[in-house]
């Protein structure tokens, strides 16, 4: 029998970020697992440069509805994501945030506040666009709901067309993980 678990994750940041992706493949893995799952994606009029966001419930219980606004967890890829959501984090609540892209990260007390510089970081692994998969990796290693190795595999049922993509996807993850263990 799992830990019971409930968490309520809300990935943000603008579109072009991998913003809904992060979405969809923390809800892959979690049904992997056997967690019950619910993906919100918002979609709206954001495009590249726009905001987006992804709502994720990973659960052992029932999951009554699709809509966090008080997630236990906040990824946030960019400023006005940040802005958007930090009052919402519940307490105890675990934020995210890119230092890359944010400048000023204000303390909030009741909160673990971890941050990462994922964009430079992902520039240096060699591919801008794993700053996501970075913050996935760091998430699985501060919750521990996922294995690394489960969230790892999940990367080929998400990404089956880009099979090229993979490799660099499975090393941002790791270094996410590394980053926090």
């Amino acid at each position: 029998m799992k830990k019971l678990t409930h968490e309520e994750i809300i990935c943000a940041g603008f579109g072009g970020q991998g913003i809904v992706l992060m979405g969809k493949f923390l809800a892959e893995a979690g049904m992997k697992n056997g967690y019950n799952i619910t993906w919100l994606p918002s979609y709206g009029a954001e495009v590249r440069g726009g905001t987006a966001h992804s709502m994720v419930h990973i659960s052992t219980q029932k999951i009554a509805s699709p809509v966090i606004s008080k997630p236990t967890t906040c990824i946030a890829m960019n400023e006005p994501s940040l802005v958007k959501f930090i009052d919402r984090i519940k307490k105890g609540g675990l934020l995210i945030v890119n230092t890359s892209m944010v400048n000023n990260v204000p303390e909030k007390k009741g909160i673990k506040i971890v941050k990462l510089p994922l964009t430079r970081i992902a520039s240096e692994l060699g591919n801008v666009k794993v700053a996501n998969m970075i913050a996935i990796g760091a998430f699985i290693g501060l919750r521990k709901i996922l294995s690394l190795k489960d969230i790892q595999e999940a990367l080929d049922k998400v990404l089956p067309s880009k099979k090229d993509l993979i490799s660099i996807n499975k090393k941002a993850i790791e270094l996410g993980y590394k980053l926090v263990s």
